[in-house]
């Protein structure tokens, strides 16, 4: 099977269920800001200084994106039947603030805004927050009616997680904060 198909040449691309749209459609775009986010999380897993409980922390992560990403190419949920695969569930969002919890309680506390930066496993996760961002505003503006809350709820969550990582990275690695 080759990788082009020559079916997108004129700007269109199908859904899951085969329904096409332009490839600007909001909810091409929301998907593919959760792919670009995605993509930038395998860049931080290949910095060399990302202690290895982040990198298998990320990789899960990841996976929950490519879910998430699934059921956002699937406007008639007929992926969700197709197994645990593409199933975002509270027990996702919930593992989500537990890492936050875990990473977060031997941080110094936050009296002020810091800079996004420090060394470079830190800065690309402060990018990824800010990717994240951007992906979860690509939902929302799907509609809250039109997609599964614990979606919404899993990328909101995952920014504050993308946040306390870099701080925790950078911290570990004793790369101050800069305090805005």
């Amino acid at each position: 099977m080759k990788i082009y198909t020559r079916t997108g040449d004129a700007g269109s691309t199908a859904l899951f269920g085969g329904a096409r749209v332009l490839k600007n459609d909001p909810r091409v775009a929301a998907y593919g800001d959760v792919d670009e986010l995605n993509a930038c999380l395998g860049l931080v897993r290949a910095q060399r200084d990302l202690p290895a409980e982040v990198t298998r922390l990320l990789e899960a992560v990841q996976k929950d994106l490519f879910a998430i990403g699934s059921r956002l190419a699937d406007p008639s949920e007929r992926n969700v039947t197709r197994g645990d695969k593409v199933v975002v569930s509270e027990a996702d969002i919930q593992r989500l603030e537990g890492w936050i919890d875990k990473h977060e309680s031997g941080l110094p506390p936050l009296r002020r805004f810091i800079l996004p930066g420090g060394g470079p496993a830190g800065a690309h996760l402060h990018l990824a927050r800010t990717i994240c961002r951007r992906a979860e505003r690509a939902v929302v503006s799907l509609g809250v009616d039109h997609v599964d809350a614990r979606l919404l709820a899993y990328i909101n969550r995952l920014s504050d997680l993308l946040f306390v990582l870099a701080r925790f990275v950078n911290h570990g690695a004793a790369q101050p904060e800069v305090e805005w």
